[in-house]
């Protein structure tokens, strides 16, 4: 992930900010490329932090994005300042994982979900942020496809080693 990440932040430096910052899609929560790319390390923050380990997510300690929620709100926002924040995430996260123990993976937490409070583990969770995040940069792909722009190739299979 951490690969394919850093292919696709290449590609959006290199892409025009008047791509990432247009509305191009409908409805209420995302408008811009640029809220994508808020709302993937947004989800993986607050999962980790807020649920898993009960703790204050790191956008609370980014000046920039205080009282930032989830929508259509940062196509204005410098593609920098958006993607500081998810290096921030990443780095938090790294170090959460590296203290991962079995006993860790298959603790229950619970979350308010649609039917009440839902328990899943850890593990399932960790599954959960990756997976999502692995929808919206297909998204992503297809929107900078969209306006002209070639995406990165994030196909696992460029990331296995062979042998």
């Amino acid at each position: 992930m951490r690969r394919a990440r850093r292919d696709l932040w290449a590609t959006l430096e290199a892409t025009p900010d008047e791509v990432l910052s247009r509305a191009v899609l409908p409805g209420e929560r995302f408008h811009s490329i640029k809220d994508l790319i808020l709302h993937i390390p947004m989800v993986e923050d607050s999962w980790l932090h807020e649920d898993i380990l009960r703790d204050t997510p790191v956008w609370e300690n980014v000046p920039a994005l205080t009282g930032a929620q989830d929508g259509p709100n940062y196509a204005a926002f410098p593609l920098g300042t958006l993607l500081e924040y998810w290096q921030q995430v990443e780095a938090s996260t790294l170090s959460y994982l590296g203290t991962r123990t079995p006993a860790e993976e298959a603790r229950l937490v619970t979350v308010p979900g649609s039917k009440g409070e839902e328990r899943f583990t850890v593990h399932g969770l960790l599954w959960h942020v990756m997976v999502h995040e692995m929808r919206h940069t297909a998204q992503i792909s297809v929107l900078l496809r969209q306006a002209g722009v070639k995406p990165p190739f994030l196909d696992l299979l460029n990331y296995l080693p062979t042998s």
